[in-house]
């Protein structure tokens, strides 16, 4: 597959590879109503890809015959997202969850304290499609990324309520410097950094 970064025309795409990618993940199962979970979702990920991946960070995609099978959105310390952008993507997400969107808001609240005000490339999320996981396809997609982090000598850190995902992560360098349990039989996060070269 063909790892590269896309724009705009590619974006519905990637929004649909995410939501399959998340169907079924500890974090959206609790935090996205059930009822049109999919479509939810993919609207859920249009935002992220649209409204801040393209214009303030990066969308990478692992793409076969041209089409993503695979997406990563990065954001960067040195286009950081307005807090204009910010709130319409609260807006939005509380239309998108809807019945779980208290729980969203507690969720995030939850995790706040795992969160460092460090200047750090932010993987904000990361999927690939089911029929092409454990193909070593994340872990390509991820690499330019954290090239770039690297080359800029940043951090890199990301959140993740999978324990299957604390261990790739770590293959690729990352490290847990924190965990929470979301209160009320939500799901486990954990956040992990990858220390900037020579740190």
């Amino acid at each position: 597959m063909e790892v590269r970064r896309i724009g705009p025309e590619l974006a519905g795409a990637a929004a649909e590879v995410l939501a399959e990618a998340f169907d079924g993940y500890p974090w959206t199962a609790w935090t996205v109503a059930a009822d049109r979970h999919r479509e939810r979702l993919a609207g859920l990920f249009a935002a992220t890809v649209s409204a801040v991946g393209l214009p303030y960070g990066e969308v990478w995609a692992a793409l076969d015959g041209g089409r993503p099978r695979a997406v990563a959105v990065w954001l960067r310390p040195d286009r950081p997202v307005p807090e204009q952008v910010w709130g319409e993507l609260t807006a939005r997400d509380a239309e998108l969850a809807g019945d779980r969107h208290p729980a969203r808001v507690a969720a995030e609240a939850a995790c706040a304290p795992l969160r460092s005000p460090e200047p750090a490339f932010v993987l904000a999320t990361v999927g690939v499609c089911p029929a092409d996981q454990g193909r070593g396809i994340g872990g390509r997609l991820l690499r330019p990324g954290l090239a770039e982090a690297d080359r800029t000598g940043r951090p890199a850190v990301l959140e993740t309520s999978s324990p299957a995902n604390v261990r790739f992560y770590r293959r690729l360098g990352f490290e847990v410097t924190g965990e929470v349990t979301v209160p009320g039989g939500g799901p486990r996060v954990w956040a992990m950094r990858r220390p900037a070269p020579g740190v």
